[in-house]
């Protein structure tokens, strides 16, 4: 079962995520003006918003996990990432299963704590991921293929220090980033998926509408990522991605998302065999990062051997 975009769900989805700010309107009057009077520089500034995450990284900069975590910066490609340990597991905790926690597009490592603390409670010892041009790693603009790279390469370091991967969680983008990253041999043996988006193609489409970008030149920039980055979009999407994955697969999402639909969840469990989908309902697209059930069920699954 493959998603597909309605024109409802094309209106509704940038309205939630690119708030109307000054900025916005800023961005959108440029972008605009630029694509009309010099169509190259357009596309190539169109590319340029889009990898920015927004709201961007120096807003929350100082919402970092705590003091109880200790933070390494790890340096990867043209930036960097950001790798939390909880400092009271530094000793006595070196052999405990690792559980690798990744946030999403436009957050930061801070939101993982909740399920951090409940899977630490569980015995585990949780990482967590900060992704380039987010929060206090390095970078200004990054996108999913770089997810998917960087979740790799921490994944396969962490692997070479002998710390064994029992799991990878992510959130939204992050999400989309880990399944892309698992049908390729990710070294994690289960994977939990929360709030996936199914199309990051799709996603274009909801960038043009929101800044008011004609079709060629969202089309010309999504050609320019796919040129850039060696991958085409549509191999990020469930209906590729999922029969390639062979790793027990939990996905959770809200049937009230309102900035990724429930459907890309269902596209994700009927392409993943076996996947289990858990439903909620009233909790959103972050909240379910802090839900005591949620957080129950997720380390429930990853605390299995």
């Amino acid at each position: 079962m493959t998603s597909t975009c309605t024109p409802a769900a094309a209106q509704a989805a940038p309205t939630n995520y690119y708030g109307a700010s000054r900025l916005m309107r800023a961005l959108r009057f440029g972008l605009g003006a630029s694509q009309r009077l010099w169509p190259a520089l357009g596309v190539r500034a169109a590319y340029r918003v889009f990898g920015t995450p927004l709201p961007p990284k120096w807003l929350y900069r100082g919402q970092h996990p705590g003091a109880d975590w200790r933070h390494e910066a790890w340096s990867f490609e043209d930036a960097s990432v950001g790798i939390y340990h909880l400092a009271a597991q530094d000793s006595g905790a070196e052999s405990a299963p690792v559980v690798l926690l990744v946030h999403g597009w436009g957050e930061h490592a801070g939101q993982m704590l909740p399920l951090a603390q409940a899977v630490a409670a569980a015995g585990l010892r949780p990482v967590l991921l900060e992704l380039p041009a987010h929060g206090r790693s390095k970078g200004t603009v990054t996108n999913g293929a770089q997810f998917a790279r960087a979740i790799d390469y921490v994944t396969a370091r962490l692997a070479a220090n002998g710390q064994a991967l029992r799991a990878a969680v992510a959130h939204s983008l992050g999400a989309n980033a880990l399944a892309y990253a698992a049908e390729r041999g990710l070294q994690a043996e289960r994977i939990v998926l929360l709030a996936p988006p199914a199309s990051p193609r799709e996603y274009t489409r909801y960038f043009a509408h929101a800044f008011g970008l004609s079709e060629p030149t969202r089309a010309a920039m999504q050609r320019m990522f796919e040129a850039r980055e060696g991958v085409v979009m549509p191999q990020f999407e469930p209906a590729f991605t999922g029969p390639r994955i062979a790793k027990p697969t939990l996905i959770v999402h809200d049937r009230d998302d309102r900035v990724n639909r429930f459907a890309d969840a269902e596209a994700y469990r009927d392409a993943i065999a076996g996947a289990k989908l858990v439903a909620t309902q009233g909790w959103g697209h972050r909240r379910i990062l802090k839900e005591a059930d949620v957080l129950a069920q997720v380390t429930r699954f990853v605390a299995q051997p």
